[in-house]
């Protein structure tokens, strides 16, 4: 499942279109003033960019220059490090089930449409350069173990939300959506104190809405296997992997979606909740989150 802004509710809206993170996003300002509307785009679409740039794991970045140099200690910025430190109380919060460097195990789990499943042999070799426990973090010094990689993308796009909505409300104060691959986050309700309608996609990728929500404050984000996974004979492998197992998550939900105050905050709800399985429901009616589930 993935989220929208409901076409019905865009027509009053200054709207900015892009793509980014491999990734459709919007920006929406509730405004009559078309140049202001403009300007909020540039600003989000502008720091998206600039974030993926420098956090990509598949072109030169800070994440590739990174992980090239595993075995060896490398300094790294302030906002990197900021990442860093958010990364490891995600990894403690979560029991370990987040673990920014489970990327490793892209080296046999391909999700490209394929129904190439891998070996338990090539699944243990590949949990050998997995945990955050084998990484050396004290600030400013990173040292990943020889053979390890960090990949940030399970925190970089909902922290680009988060940052693209703050930058565009320090420079006006119309209502703003920023919607970024169906992570999205609100700066509040609209100028007559109506909330925003954003529509739920069906988890079958129809390009039908299932269903639509209503957002005043806060952000929605959403975890789930609608486009990445491997089918074989008939059994789906959803792309949201165990770091302690190397294999996809069983018993989970198509998709989580949560409400919280930030889109950062939404997206880390939304993945440990997956990755909980069969548990799920139970974790998140624990958290008392604003939250929905397909299965």
């Amino acid at each position: 499942m993935s989220l929208r802004a409901h076409s019905a509710a865009e027509r009053r809206d200054a709207v900015t279109s892009f793509t980014a993170m491999a990734s459709p996003c919007s920006v929406l300002v509730d405004t009559e003033d078309h140049d202001l509307g403009l300007e909020a785009g540039r600003i989000v679409q502008a720091e998206a960019l600039r974030i993926e740039a420098k956090f990509s794991r598949y072109r030169p970045s800070v994440v590739t220059h990174l992980n090239r140099h595993a075995g060896q200690p490398a300094e790294v910025d302030s906002e990197t490090a900021d990442l860093l430190d958010y990364a490891a109380a995600c990894h403690a919060l979560s029991d370990g089930l987040f673990d920014i460097t489970a990327g490793a195990l892209r080296r046999v789990w391909r999700f490209d449409g394929s129904a190439e499943v891998p070996t338990e042999g090539q699944v243990r070799e590949a949990l050998d350069y997995v945990g955050w426990h084998r990484v050396t973090w004290d600030r400013p010094m990173l040292t990943l173990a020889a053979g390890m990689e960090i990949d940030l993308g399970g925190i970089g796009k909902e922290y680009a939300v988060d940052r693209g909505l703050a930058l565009a409300q320090a420079r006006m104060s119309a209502p703003v959506l920023v919607n970024l691959g169906g992570d999205l986050h609100v700066s509040g309700p609209r100028r007559d104190g109506s909330p925003w309608r954003v529509a739920i996609e069906d988890v079958n990728c129809t390009g039908e809405a299932a269903g639509l929500l209503e957002l005043a404050r806060g952000a929605l984000a959403t975890s789930g296997d609608a486009h990445r996974h491997v089918l074989k004979a008939g059994v789906r492998y959803g792309h949201i992997l165990n770091p302690s197992t190397g294999w996809p998550i069983e018993g989970a939900p198509r998709s989580v979606t949560v409400h919280a105050d930030t889109c950062s905050e939404a997206g880390l709800l939304a993945k440990v909740a997956l990755l909980r399985g069969a548990g799920c429901e139970e974790f998140l009616k624990s958290e008392r989150v604003r939250a929905w589930c397909v299965r």
